[in-house]
């Protein structure tokens, strides 16, 4: 009997301190020791190593909706550590300037709103934008002055949550860890400048973002806003796309699964990533045609985007120009 291919998402909850593409590597190897066929294997949106949450695996014919994926909004639920910015805008990296200044909750609240709508950001230098093809980061690795461009991006919501002003760990690496490792500088007084304003240390926020958008440069904003720098100590992504947390699964039940046999159990239909685009039932005539690349007319629908159908089969993601459908992406199913 031929080995079952599975066509689909699988929502990961990736844990803090591994990448994107590890996980997708974990995916290729549960299918191998469930004893399923060989399938492409892809991701729908990078996650940062120090960040944890909703990272969807696309199986199969799913992996031709991923760039879809990218494309699609993020919510992100991420902390601020104010009073220290580092080269990589979050934990990870060495600390480049420092600030006594500790802004108020009523502060924060207030230039939040400047930070919400349509605005433009640098992204970090520390990320994975290509500059002449090759990644800003590995240029910034190699000691290279990265100029990074403004780019416009889109926060649809951003709010404070509740009670997330505290005292914790900042983590980051210099040759003096004797103020930073404890949350709360001391004030500095070899500068001689004006006393620390007494506020928060650290702030959590949710932010409903567009593709594109990178919260490491959204919170470094929004504290030079504020007079101050910062950097990201949490970063958690509980949406992406239609995806959320919920029915999503660690990379320990990933391998319990694939022990079992049951990933079928944690696998989502490929039409799942396209819950914003209606289903549009065509005939086995249309559905053999739009299977062959060609274009279906006869149509009766408004135009716009679709999900062909045969008998709740997924045969292609389509354009209707209200005569006839034209394939966008065909799926062999």
């Amino acid at each position: 009997m031929d080995a079952k291919k599975l066509h689909g998402w699988l929502i990961l909850d990736k844990p803090v301190g591994i990448g994107s593409t590890p996980c997708v590597s974990a995916v290729k190897r549960a299918l191998r020791e469930g004893g399923y066929a060989k399938v492409k294997v892809g991701h729908g949106g990078t996650l940062d190593p120090l960040a944890s949450g909703v990272l969807p695996i696309a199986l199969g014919e799913a992996t031709k909706l991923a760039g879809r994926m990218l494309d699609s909004d993020k919510i992100y639920e991420f902390t601020i550590g104010f009073g220290t910015e580092s080269d990589t805008l979050d934990g990870e990296g060495e600390v480049t300037e420092r600030s006594d200044i500790r802004p108020s909750l009523t502060d924060i609240e207030a230039v939040l709103p400047q930070f919400t709508g349509p605005i433009e950001q640098i992204p970090p230098k520390y990320s994975a934008l290509k500059i002449d093809g090759k990644p800003a980061y590995a240029r910034a690795r190699a000691g290279e002055d990265v100029e990074m461009q403004l780019r416009a991006v889109t926060v649809h919501s951003l709010q404070i949550l509740p009670g997330t002003g505290r005292w914790q760990p900042v983590g980051l690496k210099e040759g003096d860890h004797s103020q930073a490792s404890h949350g709360r500088q001391a004030p500095s007084t070899a500068s001689g400048g004006p006393p620390p304003r007494a506020g928060e240390d650290f702030i959590t926020l949710t932010a409903d973002v567009s593709k594109g958008t990178y919260i490491r440069s959204l919170a470094r904003d929004i504290a030079r806003a504020l007079n101050t720098v910062s950097h990201v100590t949490m970063l958690h992504r509980s949406k992406a796309g239609p995806f959320a947390l919920e029915g999503a699964i660690s990379l320990d039940k990933l391998g319990e699964l694939a022990k079992e046999r049951r990933l079928e159990q944690a696998l989502l239909p490929l039409a799942a990533g396209l819950d914003d685009i209606p289903a549009l039932s065509v005939t086995p005539d249309q559905a053999r045609q739009l299977r062959m690349g060609q274009q279906a007319i006869g149509i009766s629908a408004s135009q716009g985007l679709y999900l062909a159908t045969d008998q709740s089969v997924p045969v292609a993601l389509v354009e209707c120009d209200g005569a006839g459908l034209k394939v966008l992406r065909g799926f062999n199913l």
